[in-house]
């Protein structure tokens, strides 16, 4: 069989012009490459150099060999590179799963600096999972879960990136706008505009309405942040959003923000990853950049 060592013999042979000269290339002894090439001449049935004097002459087949030689072993070269980066933590890629729909505009100001730091490594992000963000980390299909909702998981590690408030947000136009805390009983004539998430995994369900036995006049799921808080600033509806997100409309928005109950709601976005991941450089450079761009 044809080894990688045999084509880097013939190259070798065929720019240095001797058996000395290409031994000593390749750190192998005179001896040693004869019989190495003796070896695959055997096997294939066929000579693949003449000795002309001191110099050595390929014949037809040693001459395809080294075509052939010349066009695959750059590519060896650069598996073995690539596998060196892989090997230093150099290289590779970093797949992100979002359930959290209100921090795509964050998660874009850790990608930014994650690329700069890391010039061989790709980043995709994923938030849509067929059996949900844990099923996903479990199966290997994403290598970090950013979540507001951990679920402890012997394999699954989860470090806290920044901590938030939850706030109702409304159109300057809505009544309650003037107010500064608000009471679940007054949703009860309102719109309530959210992402296309299950209730169960809402926070203004499950920790503020259904609690008090309430429910907004109208439920409607929006994809995008920008065009919801457009709805709401129209009056057509409200919304509740991390502070830290509101906020950054807040100057180009007729918008209110009003505290969800006296104590308000308080959560924290996490990462989350495999515990036997928890040395890979890739994503502690991602949980550190992560926790200097808190949104907070």
């Amino acid at each position: 069989m044809i080894e990688k060592i045999h084509l880097s013999i013939l190259r070798e042979i065929s720019r240095s012009g001797s058996l000395t000269a290409a031994a000593g290339r390749l750190n192998l002894t005179q001896s040693a490459l004869s019989h190495s090439i003796k070896k695959l001449e055997h096997q294939a049935g066929t000579s693949l150099w003449l000795k002309d004097g001191r110099r050595i002459r390929l014949t037809e087949a040693g001459n395809y060999l080294l075509e052939q030689a010349n066009r695959l072993l750059p590519q060896f070269e650069r598996l073995d590179e690539t596998l060196r980066q892989f090997a230093g933590n150099e290289k590779g890629s970093l797949l992100v799963g979002m359930e959290c729909h209100p921090c795509y505009q964050w998660l874009l100001k850790v990608v930014q600096p994650f690329l700069a730091q890391s010039p061989g490594v790709d980043i995709d992000v994923k938030q849509r999972f067929q059996f949900g963000g844990m099923a996903a980390l479990f199966n290997y299909d994403i290598d970090l879960l950013i979540t507001p909702d951990p679920i402890n998981k012997a394999r699954i590690e989860f470090e806290a990136v920044f901590p938030y408030e939850l706030v109702l947000v409304v159109g300057q136009q809505n009544p309650l706008s003037a107010m500064a805390t608000i009471s679940p009983p007054q949703l009860s004539d309102q719109t309530l505009l959210t992402y296309p998430v299950e209730t169960a995994r809402l926070d203004i369900f499950q920790q503020f309405l259904l609690p008090a036995q309430c429910m907004p006049k109208v439920h409607k799921t929006l994809e995008a942040t920008d065009i919801i808080l457009q709805m709401v600033a129209a009056n057509r509806g409200v919304a509740a959003m991390p502070k830290w997100l509101a906020l950054e409309y807040a100057n180009s928005l007729p918008i209110a923000l009003i505290r969800l109950g006296d104590a308000g709601i308080h959560k924290h976005i996490y990462v989350g990853y495999r515990k036997q991941e928890k040395l890979n450089q890739h994503i502690q450079r991602f949980i550190a950049l992560a926790k200097n761009h808190s949104a907070a």
